[in-house]
C-alpha cells in the first residue's frame, strides 16, 4: 500500500496532498528566506505562498504578478494615507473604510487575477496602517518590509511551482471545447433537417457552454499567448451561443437542407481530433449554403473566423478579423455597487467601535474584517463560506498560541524562533488536504502566520496574546453579520440581479432614443448575460429551460425595439405607424409592470406595418408572441419601478 494510498483511506484527498506539500515546502523556504535576508516580518513571504498557491503554473504565475502589483499599489496607498493624516485614527478608519469598499467594488467588476489584485490593493493598505498604529514615524520602513516579503513570497512560490507542479491537465479545457463544438454542429445538422441525426437539448448545450465560459479565465493565466487563446475560445462560445439559440427559436420539422452534410462532415471531423485546418473549410461550405437562414449564417460564418483566427496562432500577420465585438461581458456593476457599500459601511461600524474603545485589539479586528468583507464579496456565498472561515481561524489562532506560549518559551534566540515554526508551517497541509477541512484550510495557514512575530527577546503576556487571537477570529462572524443581512448574496440572488439588468436594458433601450451600444456589441453582451444567468441558474437549482427561452425572447424584444425606433423615426412613414410604434415603445419602457401591454402594443404595430414591410412585421409579432417566455426574467426582476 503507498502512502498515498494510505492517506485517501483516511480521507485526504492525493491531488489537494501532493498540493499542499508543495506549498508548505514553499512556504517554510520563503521564511527562512525572508528571514536570512534581514526583514522584520519573514512570515509575510510564507503567508505569500499560501495566499498565491495555485495548482497549475500559468496560474501561479499570474496571480503571484497581480499579488505583486496588488500590494504595491495598496502599499503606496496607505503610506500616503498615514503621511496626509498624520497619524489621526479617524482620518485612516475613514480613508481606509473608502478605499476598502473602492476596491472591493473593482474586485466584482473585474474578472480573474485582476479581480484579485483590486482587492489585495485594499487590505494591503489595511496591513500597512494596522499592524504598527502605535509607530506612524515607521510606515516608509513598515511599507518596504510588506512589500519586499510579498516580493520574496512571490519569487518562491514561483520557482517551487516550475520546479515541482506538472504541466498536466493546463490545456484539459482544449478538448473540452472541441468536444462540445462537434455536438453543437450535430445538432446544428439535426435542425437543418439531416436524416437520422438525433438532436440534443439545447438548454444542456448552453449549459455546457456557460461552464466552459467559467473557466476561461483560469485558462489564460501564465501568458500572453494563453490571453490571446482565451479571447479566441470565448468568441468561438458565443458563436455557438448564437447558433444554439437560433435553433431553440426554430419551429417546425424542416427538410433536409443541403448544409447540414457540411456540419457534419466538420463534426466529426473534430470528434476525430484532426486539424482545425480541416473543419473550418466545411463549416465555410455549410455557411455558404444557409442563405435562407441569414441568422444561423451570420452565426456560422463567425464561428469560421474565429476557428480560423485560432488557426492562425501567433505568426499570421493579420487577424481575419478582430474579435472583441464578439464577446462582449457581463459587468455586474450592481453587485459592485453593493459590495461598496456593505464594505465601507462595515469598516466605519468597526473602526468607530476602535476609536471608541481604544482596545489594543481594535486594529486586527478591523485588519481581519478589511479582508473578509472585501475577498469573499466575489463568492458564490459568502455568509456560508464564512462558517468554513471562523472554523479555519479559530484552529490556526489556537495553534499560533500553542507555538508562541509553548514551544517558543524553549528558544534562545531569533533563529531558533523561526526553525521552531516550521512544523507549524507544515501542519498546515492536514486541515489543507483532508476532504472535511479543504474549505478551513487556507484560512488556517494564514491566521497562524499572522498571529506569529518571531522576535526576540519574547514580549507580552497571555492575556495580550488571546485578546489578538480572539480581535482577529472574530472577523468572519461580522462578515458573516454582514453578508447575511447587508445586501445578502447567493447564487439566486446573482441570477436575480442578471435578469433584472437584461429587463432595465431593454427598458432603457424603448425609452431612449439613442442606444448605449451598437446591435453587435448590445447582443454579444446578451449572450454573455445568458450565459451567468444559466450558471447561476444551475447553481440556485432553477429551471434553465425558462431561463434560455427568457434569454431568446429579450433577444427578439431587443430587435424589434432596434425596428420600432427606426419607424417612430422615420420621415417617409405614415403617421398611424409612427404613433403606434412611439405607444409600443412606451409599452416596453414599462415591460416590468405592464408586459401584456407591451405585447397587444407591439402585435397591433405589427398588424398595421404587415402591409407595407412584411418582414419588419413579422419580427415585431415574433418578440411579442415570445413576450410570455420572458416571464422567467420578469419573476426574477421583481421590483416595480414607476416612471414619472
Amino acid at each position: 500500500m503507498t502512502a498515498l494510498t494510505a492517506a485517501s483511506r483516511l480521507g485526504f484527498d492525493p491531488e489537494r496532498l501532493r498540493f499542499g506539500l508543495r506549498t508548505a515546502a514553499g512556504a517554510c523556504i520563503a521564511l527562512l528566506a525572508a528571514y536570512l535576508l534581514g526583514l522584520e516580518h519573514p512570515q509575510w513571504a510564507a503567508m505569500t505562498v499560501w495566499a498565491a498557491a495555485q495548482p497549475v503554473r500559468g496560474m501561479l504565475l499570474e496571480k503571484g504578478l497581480f499579488r505583486a502589483a496588488g500590494t504595491l499599489v495598496g502599499i503606496v496607498f496607505g503610506i500616503l494615507l498615514m503621511v496626509l493624516s498624520g497619524g489621526s485614527p479617524i482620518v485612516i478608519v475613514l480613508g481606509l473604510s473608502i478605499w476598502i469598499g473602492l476596491c472591493a467594488a473593482a474586485g466584482n467588476v473585474l474578472r480573474g487575477f485582476l479581480s484579485y489584485g483590486a482587492i489585495l490593493a485594499g487590505y494591503s493598505a489595511s496591513m500597512v496602517l494596522l499592524l504598527d498604529t502605535g509607530h506612524p514615524d515607521r510606515i516608509l520602513a513598515l511599507g518596504l518590509d510588506r512589500f519586499l516579503t510579498v516580493m520574496v513570497g512571490v519569487a518562491v512560490g514561483t520557482l517551487t511551482a516550475f520546479l515541482l507542479t506538472p504541466k498536466g491537465a493546463e490545456d484539459a479545457i482544449v478538448g473540452r471545447m472541441r468536444r462540445v463544438d462537434a455536438r453543437v454542429l450535430l445538432h446544428l445538422a439535426a435542425r437543418l433537417g439531416a436524416p437520422g441525426q438525433g438532436r440534443e437539448d439545447e438548454t444542456l448545450l448552453l449549459g455546457e457552454l456557460a461552464a466552459i465560459e467559467e473557466g476561461l479565465d483560469p485558462h489564460a493565466a501564465g501568458s500572453m499567448r494563453s490571453r490571446r487563446a482565451a479571447r479566441v475560445f470565448r468568441a468561438i462560445l458565443m458563436a455557438q451561443v448564437r447558433a444554439l439559440l437560433w435553433a431553440r427559436a426554430t419551429r417546425g420539422e424542416p427538410s433536409p437542407h443541403p448544409a447540414a452534410a457540411c456540419l457534419i462532415q466538420a463534426a466529426h471531423a473534430l470528434e476525430a481530433a484532426r486539424p482545425l485546418a480541416e473543419v473550418v473549410p466545411a463549416i465555410e461550405e455549410g455557411a455558404a449554403k444557409l442563405a435562407d437562414q441569414p441568422e444561423l449564417k451570420e452565426a456560422l460564418g463567425q464561428l469560421a473566423r474565429a476557428m480560423r483566427t485560432r488557426l492562425a496562432g501567433d505568426e499570421a500577420e493579420q487577424r481575419p478579423e478582430p474579435l472583441a465585438q464578439w464577446a462582449v461581458l457581463h459587468r455586474d456593476w450592481r453587485g459592485a455597487r453593493e459590495a461598496m457599500i456593505r464594505a465601507t459601511a462595515v469598516m466605519l461600524l468597526v473602526g468607530a467601535f476602535w476609536l471608541v474603545t481604544g482596545s489594543s485589539a481594535g486594529p486586527f479586528v478591523l485588519l481581519g474584517t478589511s479582508v473578509m468583507i472585501s475577498v469573499f464579496s466575489t463568492f458564490e456565498n459568502p455568509a456560508h463560506v464564512m462558517r468554513f472561515v471562523f472554523l479555519g481561524q479559530v484552529v490556526g489562532a489556537l495553534a499560533a498560541l500553542a507555538c508562541r506560549w509553548v514551544v517558543w518559551p524553549l528558544a534562545t534566540g531569533e533563529t531558533q524562533l523561526v526553525l521552531m515554526m516550521v512544523p507549524f508551517v507544515l501542519s498546515g497541509i492536514l486541515p489543507f488536504a483532508h476532504r472535511r477541512t479543504i474549505a478551513a484550510g487556507t484560512d488556517y495557514n494564514m491566521i497562524l502566520l499572522l498571529l506569529l512575530q518571531p522576535h526576540y527577546p519574547l514580549t507580552g503576556d497571555f492575556a495580550h496574546s488571546v485578546g489578538i487571537a480572539l480581535g482577529v477570529v472574530v472577523a468572519p462572524l461580522i462578515a458573516l453579520a454582514a453578508f447575511r443581512f447587508v445586501f445578502p448574496v447567493d447564487a439566486g440572488r446573482r441570477m436575480h440581479m442578471i435578469a433584472e439588468t437584461i429587463v432595465r436594458e431593454l427598458e432603457n433601450m424603448a425609452r431612449s432614443p439613442r442606444p448605449d451600444a451598437s446591435p453587435v456589441v448590445w447582443r454579444a453582451r446578451l449572450e454573455h448575460r445568458l450565459l451567468r444567468l444559466l450558471r447561476w441558474g444551475e447553481r440556485s437549482g432553477t429551471d434553465p429551460a425558462p431561463l434560455v427561452d427568457a434569454g431568446l425572447a429579450a433577444l427578439r424584444l431587443g430587435e424589434a425595439v432596434r425596428i420600432m425606433r427606426r419607424l417612430a423615426g422615420e420621415p417617409g412613414m405614415t403617421a398611424g405607424i409612427q404613433r403606434t410604434a412611439g405607444i409600443a415603445l412606451q409599452r416596453i419602457a414599462q415591460l416590468e409592470s405592464e408586459p401584456g401591454r407591451a405585447a397587444r402594443a407591439m402585435d397591433r404595430l405589427a398588424a398595421r406595418l404587415a402591409p407595407l414591410r412584411p418582414g419588419e412585421a413579422a419580427r415585431v409579432a415574433d418578440a411579442a408572441g415570445r413576450l410570455p417566455a420572458a416571464s422567467a426574467l420578469l419573476r426574477h426582476a421583481p421590483r416595480p419601478r414607476r416612471e414619472p
